[in-house]
C-alpha cells in the first residue's frame, strides 16, 4: 500500500473517531477504533523493524512503536492518533519532499521522445526509435526534443542543451554540425541525418543511466543509524526515571510521544535526494545517494590524463619548417595533400589550416596512400612526401607526434601534433587543495616523458605512467588514505572506476564501459564538475546532519519538560509534529545549498 493510501485510511480513522467521542458521545468506540488502528500500525512497523535487524541494519522505528503502546496502555488515545498521524503523514510528505527534490534528476524521462519523423521518398511517417537506421532523414518539428544523435541537413538551428549538459546558453548550429540528442529544437522546424542508432545515441544513455539511478535507492538510513541507539537509550533513560520519581506511567507515556524518531527517519533521505537532484542541475549525474557521503569524505584522487586532464583530441602544436621553407609554404604543402584524407591528424591539420587562413591553394596531382608509411603527391617536377620520419629521411627517434615533409626525398620539415590540456585543468586542481583532499595523482598508460610534462602543467605531483588497467587498479586498491575517487573516460579505466569508493566517468562519450561502471557521470565531459560534485555532497552531508542534530537537540528539550508532567501527551505530540517540519524544511536547503 502506497503512503498517500495509508494517509487516506488514517483520516478517515481519525474522523471516525472524532466523530464518535464529540458527535455521538461514544469515547469507549473512539478509543476502541483509535486503539485497533495505532495496535495494527504498531504491529506492522514491528515486523518491518525485525526485517531490518535481520538484514542486517538496524532501525529507529523501536521509539515510535513505544510511544503508541504506551499512550494506547494509559489511555491517553487521542494523543496516539496524532502520533499515527505523525507518522504515516511524515511518510507521505517524504515522498512529496523527495519528488519535489528529484524532480530535475527525472525529468528527462518525462521528455525522452519514443517516436521520430522518418522522411522517406518525401513522406513523413511517425515510426518508433528501434526502427530509425543509422544514416535515416528526421524532421525535428519546433519546440520537439532531438530523438537520436545526428548532423543538422538544414542550413542553421537553434538548440536548447540544458537537459543534456547543463549549459543554458542557444547552441547555433549550421549545415554538418552534430546535433546531440536530448538537445530541444527552437521555433523552427529542421532536418537531420542520424548518426546512430536510438540505443547508442547520448540521450538514451543518459535515460537509462537515469532509470538506474531510481532502481537504486540511496541506503540513507546509515546517517540515521549513527543517532539512533544514543537517541534511543536517552528516551528511554529520561522515560524511565520520571517513571521512578513519581510513580505515574503517564509521564512514560508524555516523554516518549515528543520523543518520536521522525527527524532521524525522514531528514536525511530528503537531504540526501535533494543533493542528487542539485548534482543533476549542475551537469553530474550520481547514481546512488550512499556515494554523495563518500564523496564528501574523499581522500585520495586518481585521475586519467588521455580525454580526462587533456581534451584527447591531437591538435597542431608546432609547425617546425627547415632552413629555406617557411611556415607557409610547409603548411600550403601539408594542406594540399591532406584535405581529402579522412586520417585523423590530417582532419587535425586541415582544421588549423582553415583557421589560419594562410595557406596556399597548390596544385598537387596524383595523391596517393602509401600503407603503414604515409601519402605522396607531384607539384609540378617534385614528388612530395608526409608521413613517418623513416619515409621523408626525417630525423628519427623525436618524441611526440608530427608529420614528416619532404620534396624529391629531401627533409623539409615538420609538423607537430599533440594531446590538448583542458582550459580548466590547472584550476581543478587548485579547487581540489582548497578542499584538502590530500592525495591528487595522474595515472596513465601514455609514456613517462608526456604524463610527467602535462601534470607539471597542472600542478599534480604524483605521476603514473605506462600503465596497463590492471596496474591503475591495484595503484587505487593500495592506496591508503580513503575514500577514494577515480576519474576517467575509457574502457581501460572501467577495472579501476568500479574498485574506488566513487568512479566518475568523464561525459557518456564512446565508453559505455566506463559510463556503465562509474558512480557518477559528468554529462557536460566537464573537469570542473568533479570540485564542484564535492562542494555539493559536502554541503549535502552538512545539511543533512544539521537537520537530525536540530531535530534530536528540539526533541531532548521536550523530554525533558515532558519528565515533569508540564506537556500533556496530546500537546507532545503536536509539537512533535512541528519539529518534524522543521527537519524537514531544514532538509530541502540541501536543493540549493551554502554560498561558498
Amino acid at each position: 500500500m502506497k503512503n498517500w493510501q495509508k494517509l487516506v485510511i488514517t483520516f478517515l480513522v481519525a474522523i471516525v473517531a472524532l466523530l464518535a467521542e464529540f458527535v455521538f458521545g461514544a469515547s469507549f468506540l473512539a478509543q476502541l477504533v483509535v486503539t485497533i488502528a495505532g495496535s495494527i500500525l504498531a504491529i506492522s512497523m514491528f515486523v518491518g523493524m525485525i526485517q531490518t535487524i535481520r538484514s542486517g541494519s538496524y532501525g529507529v522505528d523501536l521509539l515510535a512503536i513505544t510511544a503508541i503502546a504506551a499512550t494506547l496502555i494509559v489511555g491517553e488515545y487521542w494523543a496516539a492518533l496524532i502520533i499515527i498521524v505523525m507518522l504515516v503523514g511524515g511518510e507521505s510528505l517524504e515522498d512529496y519532499a523527495a519528488g519535489v527534490a528529484r524532480r530535475e534528476l527525472t525529468s528527462l524521462l518525462d521528455k525522452s521522445p519514443d517516436n521520430a519523423h522518418l522522411i522517406k521518398d518525401g513522406k513523413t511517417s511517425d515510426v518508433g526509435l528501434s526502427d530509425v537506421p543509422v544514416g535515416s532523414r528526421l524532421l525535428i518539428k519546433p519546440l520537439e526534443v532531438i530523438p537520436i544523435d545526428g548532423k543538422l541537413i538544414s542550413e542553421h538551428a537553434t538548440l536548447d542543451e540544458a537537459s543534456v549538459t547543463g549549459e543554458t546558453k542557444p547552441y547555433e548550429l549550421n549545415k554538418g554540425d552534430a546535433v546531440l540528442s536530448g538537445s530541444i529544437n527552437s521555433n523552427m522546424a529542421i532536418e537531420i541525418e542520424t548518426t546512430e542508432e536510438a540505443a547508442n545515441s547520448q540521450l538514451q544513455k543518459i535515460v537509462s543511466l537515469v532509470r538506474e539511478a531510481e532502481s537504486q535507492p540511496a541506503n540513507f538510513v546509515r546517517l540515521a543509524d549513527r543517532y539512533a541507539i544514543p537517541f534511543t537509550i536517552a528516551a528511554y533513560l529520561i522515560a524511565g526515571i520520571a517513571f521512578a520519581i513519581t510513580k505515574n506511567p503517564v509521564r512514560i507515556a508524555q516523554v516518549l510521544v515528543v520523543a518520536s524518531p521522525c527527524p532521524l527517519i525522514l531528514a536525511a533521505p530528503i537531504a540526501f535526494v535533494s543533493g542528487m537532484s542539485r548534482s543533476s542541475k549542475n551537469g553530474v549525474l550520481i547514481k546512488n545517494g550512499t556515494i554523495i557521503e563518500k564523496l564528501a569524505t574523499a581522500k585520495s584522487i586518481f585521475f586519467d590524463k588521455t580525454g580526462t586532464i587533456t581534451t584527447g583530441k591531437l591538435a597542431v602544436d608546432e609547425v617546425l619548417p627547415e632552413e629555406g621553407m617557411s611556415e607557409v609554404e610547409l603548411e600550403s604543402l601539408v594542406y594540399a595533400l591532406e584535405k581529402s584524407s579522412g586520417h585523423i591528424l590530417a582532419r587535425s591539420f586541415v582544421a588549423y589550416a582553415q583557421k589560419k587562413h594562410e595557406t596556399v591553394d597548390l596544385d598537387i596531382i596524383n595523391i596517393k596512400e602509401v600503407p603503414g608509411l604515409g601519402v605522396t603527391g607531384e607539384l609540378g617536377d617534385s614528388l612530395i612526401k608526409i608521413g613517418r620520419a623513416s619515409f621523408t629521411n626525417g630525423p628519427e627517434n623525436l618524441a611526440g607526434t608530427a608529420f614528416y615533409v619532404a620534396k624529391d626525398d629531401k627533409y623539409i620539415g615538420r609538423i607537430t601534433f599533440s594531446d590538448q590540456l583542458r582550459d580548466d585543468a590547472k584550476q581543478v586542481m587548485a579547487e581540489l587543495a582548497e578542499l584538502n583532499v590530500k592525495n591528487v595523482a595522474m595515472i596513465t598508460g601514455d609514456n613517462q616523458a608526456t604524463a610527467e610534462k602535462i601534470a607539471a602543467e597542472v600542478g599534480i605531483h604524483q605521476v603514473y605512467a605506462q600503465l596497463l588497467p590492471e596496474q591503475k587498479l591495484e595503484l587505487v586498491r593500495a592506496a591508503t588514505d580513503k575514500p577514494t575517487i577515480m576519474v576517467g573516460d575509457g574502457v581501460n579505466d572501467a577495472p579501476a572506476l568500479a574498485l574506488a569508493e566513487v568512479g566518475i566517468a568523464m561525459g557518456l562519450g564512446e565508453s559505455t564501459v566506463a559510463s556503465e561502471t562509474a558512480d557518477m557521470i559528468l554529462l557536460k565531459n566537464d573537469l570542473a564538475a568533479v570540485p564542484k560534485a564535492i562542494k555539493i555532497s559536502r554541503d549535502t552531508m552538512s545539511i543533512a546532519k544539521q537537520a537530525v542534530l536540530i531535530g534530536i537537540f528540539i526533541c531532548l528539550i521536550l523530554m525533558l519538560i515532558a519528565a515533569t508532567g508540564l506537556i500533556p501527551a496530546t500537546v507532545g505530540a503536536l509539537f512533535q509534529e512541528l519539529v518534524d517540519t522543521v527537519s524537514i524544511f531544514y532538509a530541502l536547503r540541501a536543493l540549493r545549498g551554502f554560498k561558498h
